[in-house]
């Protein structure tokens, strides 16, 4: 199995661990968290040499995070935020009052989403964030929040609600834009190596982790031809 699922308090921990099958780096820390009533999909991602992690997306249960990363020997050296929706950075700021660390966050999401704190650093698209000797890409992918980014190392991509396992963040919300949204995912996902494995921003699929080929495939959302037909698909528009 290419994970250990495990269960504490009212959460899910899936630590995924490095396998030959999943092809994930073997110097990267890659752990997914499932919290939160709704399915939230919170990370650890780091360096395995120094064991230096970024949380991704920081809610609905910071003491478990931290005991966490306490327990396995991780340091909390940075917060990643794909986005600002609130199931996402509800814990933000007990987060940043136990680790005095940078948290990350696109320029471009919608001011009233964005959180207030002194530790938030706003960034574009292609910055590179560097957690021990690993580097992680920055891609902005707005369309579900005008900030929406996903953090890329080699063939791992946190995706944030980009995209989930056969389905795709909504374009309903405040600040959302539904031909941005297919513009993310036809002009920079679709662009991405089919090895790419997509570790997402909620549960909300058959599967925890998928490639970006497998998706293609049978994700609804990817295989709209144009535009047009992902609008009518996502949006209901005609």
């Amino acid at each position: 199995m290419p994970f250990i699922l495990s269960r504490e308090k009212d959460c899910i921990s899936i630590s995924f661990l490095y396998n030959t099958s999943m092809n994930i780096p073997k110097e990267l820390i890659l752990e997914q968290m499932e919290l939160g009533p709704i399915g939230n999909f919170l990370y650890f991602i780091g360096d395995a040499a120094t064991k230096e992690v970024a949380v991704v997306d920081p809610a609905w249960d910071v003491d478990f995070l931290c005991s966490e990363a306490e327990k396995k020997g991780y340091k909390i050296v940075a917060v990643f935020l794909t986005h600002a929706h609130p199931d996402h950075v509800n814990g933000l700021e007990e987060m940043l009052s136990r680790h005095d660390v940078p948290a990350y966050i696109s320029k471009h999401e919608y001011p009233m989403y964005m959180p207030k704190h002194k530790n938030l650093i706003e960034i574009e698209n292609g910055h590179k964030l560097k957690i021990g000797n690993v580097e992680f890409n920055t891609l902005h992918t707005p369309g579900h929040s005008p900030g929406c980014q996903c953090f890329l190392y080699k063939n791992v991509l946190i995706t944030g609600d980009l995209i989930f396992i056969d389905g795709c963040g909504r374009c309903d919300l405040p600040g959302s834009n539904p031909k941005a949204q297919y513009d993310s995912l036809a002009h920079v996902l679709m662009k991405l190596p089919n090895e790419t494995l997509l570790f997402t921003g909620h549960n909300y699929g058959p599967k925890p982790v998928d490639t970006l080929g497998e998706q293609k495939k049978t994700n609804p959302y990817l295989t709209c031809k144009d535009e047009e037909e992902f609008l009518v698909h996502r949006m209901g528009i005609f």
